[in-house]
């Protein structure tokens, strides 16, 4: 966050008066007796060593007759003074690598900033780009592009809403259209005119929309039409890559531009077009830095976008804090592994259950959910995530595609595929190194104690369940995840830890209660929010930072919700970026929590019932929309969910309520020949993260 307001009055130093006394002596920064020295910072980017596409938004602060120098070159021309006295310029001609860019002021005071500039293309830090990459620009409007870069020439072009409630285009946006609305920034009236830009960075196609005031955007003189906010809005799904993605995740949303926010998205923003979370951080910090480098420094950055959109904010918020300064994730996931243990999961239990002999209502003990019809959603919707060709985009030729017999070396579509860079393959097979398991996993352990199964289902369960093999087909034995493969995920914080960014960001989980939608329930279920809950109360010491406001899916409610969510988001960012105590983070974030700001659910549009929302769950809101399980979960895993492939201990039928005929202990013996998980120890190869800002070849 900068602690420049991004409204500002008419920067000084305009007339030509000035501006060649300017040229001629060098800036001034105003100065006052016991300021610090002379100092320079990108605003565009907090990372100096990530800046990309050749330019960098620079402030100078504490200087007076100030000249600014780019690897030697005066660059103090494209410096104005702000209004706070500092004075802010894009440095552009950065070449690639390694850039010096000094100030000198009076009295021989001097800084300097090495920047380390990357392609407009990428990489940056998330390591070698996929290949073949097919290109999706003309599903934007764009010209046609070629691989692997998919560059095209950027766009403008502009949007205007109508009095009932639409978007329309505008060919000139002087046109002041009989049924233009009005937006209002900051309480005041201003045309509904959207000015929308479309490019490719990182290889994705890029959006940004803002309200149009009338003259180009700029990063000295802020639009008068932008509030200084900026939501970076995040799409859903997960799929394994190599094409660009025929669309973001959105960016003309009336919620917030007729409030001012500018909003951002990119094709690779979208997790059906891109599973890693890392991808995703390196394009949006590259499409952020755009942004400010053309509109100016944001206040703050407000995270949304449910589903696979709250997997990125939760994931870019803990792995690469800075990007995002407050997140509001719906329905959400913590991480894409997280997801894919009761995705694959329900893959077996459906196809085991088909065989007969469980009644409705065990399947749904065994599955934990609300009801059972959710596991046959995952199957219907991302069980083909976890296959080597299942999942292929019908834009990436049938002819490229894996076959283990005929075209061995051929492109795969698992989710897995975008996490190469940080597992590595396998050499064996030449997949990426395997991460999910199942040996130990005791099935339906929860409905056997309660009484929901009978010993012998149990037992015939856990025998004939199976698993996967490395491509995703089934076996009958059990799936085992790759060592390497496991350590590595955790090093790379791909299983989110939530120990790392997300301990000092605010959080507004955003949980539409679905897990009972009908005809076939959806995948979107509670445990969730509370999973990630668990994750910040293990490893943190709190969730303070964390709020869960449920709703129903109705319009109504959702849209209320989503109206008080981003404006208490808002006044949350804005009370930190405001505090100038010698809190560290973490004690700011909580500290500046809004005391309205609190765990609760909607009864309806107009109604918030305000109470703490626990696991199991309780109180009136836990009656309105009560939290299930799943079937890791019912099988012994803690909360947390963190261990992927757990700890063994003996089969000891002592540990069990019920007593088991030697027949059912045989299978028993069969199904689990290493022993059962043992969750009370942290699972095989978990470990903390490496840390922050992690970079990858």
């Amino acid at each position: 966050m900068t602690r420049i307001p991004a409204r500002a009055a008419a920067v000084l130093c305009t007339t030509a008066l000035a501006a060649t006394a300017l040229a001629m002596t060098g800036l001034t920064a105003a100065t006052a007796e016991g300021r610090p020295d002379l100092a320079l910072a990108v605003e565009s980017n907090t990372k100096p060593e990530f800046v990309s596409g050749g330019d960098a938004l620079v402030r100078v602060t504490h200087g007076d007759r100030v000249r600014v120098r780019s690897n030697g070159r005066d660059v103090t021309g494209s410096f104005r003074q702000q209004p706070d006295g500092s004075l802010l310029g894009v440095v552009d001609g950065l070449r690639e690598g390694r850039n010096t860019i000094t100030a000198t002021a009076s009295r021989g005071r001097h800084a300097s900033l090495r920047v380390v500039n990357h392609p407009r293309s990428g990489p940056v830090f998330s390591g070698r780009q996929q290949t073949p990459f097919y290109c999706q620009t003309e599903a934007f409007g764009l010209a046609p592009a070629r691989q692997p870069l998919c560059e095209a020439p950027t766009v403008v072009s502009f949007q205007y809403r109508t009095t009932g409630g639409q978007f329309k285009p505008l060919a000139n946006p002087a046109d002041r259209p009989a049924d233009l609305a009005s937006a209002s920034v900051d309480g005041t009236a201003v045309p509904y005119v959207v000015r929308v830009e479309t490019g490719v960075i990182d290889r994705a196609v890029y959006q940004l929309a803002a309200l149009y005031d009338g003259t180009d955007p700029s990063p000295v003189e802020p639009e008068t039409g932008w509030n200084g906010r900026l939501v970076y809005n995040f799409g859903g799904g997960c799929n394994g890559g190599y094409r660009q993605g025929g669309g973001t995740a959105g960016v003309l949303d009336n919620l917030f531009l007729s409030q001012g926010y500018a909003v951002a998205s990119s094709s690779l923003n979208v997790l059906d077009n891109n599973c890693s979370p890392i991808i995703s951080a390196e394009a949006a910090m590259m499409v952020k830095e755009h942004f400010q480098e053309t509109y100016g420094p944001a206040r703050h950055t407000i995270g949304w976008g449910g589903s696979g959109g709250a997997i990125q904010q939760y994931d870019i918020a803990d792995a690469y804090p800075g990007i995002l300064d407050g997140i509001i994730p719906g329905i959400s996931y913590p991480d894409p592994l997280t997801t894919m243990g009761p995705v694959t999961d329900c893959g077996l239990l459906n196809a085991y259950f088909a065989k007969g002999g469980y009644t409705p209502e065990q399947q749904r003990a065994v599955s934990g959910y609300n009801s059972y019809n959710t596991c046959r959603s995952w199957q219907a919707t991302f069980l083909s995530r976890a296959t080597a060709t299942g999942s292929c985009d019908p834009i990436i030729p049938v002819e490229v595609r894996w076959d283990e017999v005929t075209n061995p070396d051929g492109l795969r579509c698992g989710a897995a595929e975008q996490w190469a860079n940080q597992l590595g393959r396998d050499p064996r097979n030449g997949f990426v190194r395997a991460v999910l398991d199942n040996v130990g996993v005791q099935y339906g352990l929860a409905a056997l104690e309660d009484g929901s199964i009978t010993p012998a289902q149990f037992a015939a369960l856990n025998a004939g369940v199976g698993g996967y093999d490395y491509a995703g087909r089934p076996i009958p034995t059990r799936t085992s995840a790759d060592p390497r493969g496991l350590d590595a995920a955790y090093r790379a914080d791909l299983m989110n830890s939530a120990s790392l960014g997300l301990r000092y960001t605010p959080i507004i989980d955003q949980r539409t209660y679905l897990d009972r939608v009908t005809p076939l329930a959806d995948i979107h279920t509670a445990e969730m929010s509370y999973i990630m809950r668990d994750r910040l109360r293990t490893q943190n010491g709190t969730y303070a930072n964390q709020v869960i406001i449920e709703s129903a899916p109705d319009p109504a409610q959702a849209g209320a919700a989503a109206v008080y969510q981003l404006d208490a988001m808002d006044r949350w960012l804005t009370a930190i970026g405001d505090d100038d105590s010698r809190r560290d983070k973490a004690r700011k974030v909580i500290a500046n929590k809004p005391a309205d700001l609190t765990d609760g659910c909607y009864v309806s549009a107009t109604e918030r019932i305000a109470e703490p929302l626990t696991y199991p769950s309780g109180g009136r809101c836990g009656q309105l929309y009560p939290i299930a399980a799943n079937p890791r979960l019912v099988a012994g895993a803690d909360l947390s969910m963190t261990t992927i492939k757990c700890r063994l201990t003996s089969l000891d039928f002592a540990d069990y309520p019920v007593t088991f005929t030697a027949g059912e202990k045989a299978l028993l013996r069969k199904a689990f020949p290493t022993g059962v998980c043992d969750y009370s120890r942290k699972g095989v190869s978990e470990r903390d993260p490496r840390g922050v800002w992690q970079t990858y070849r």
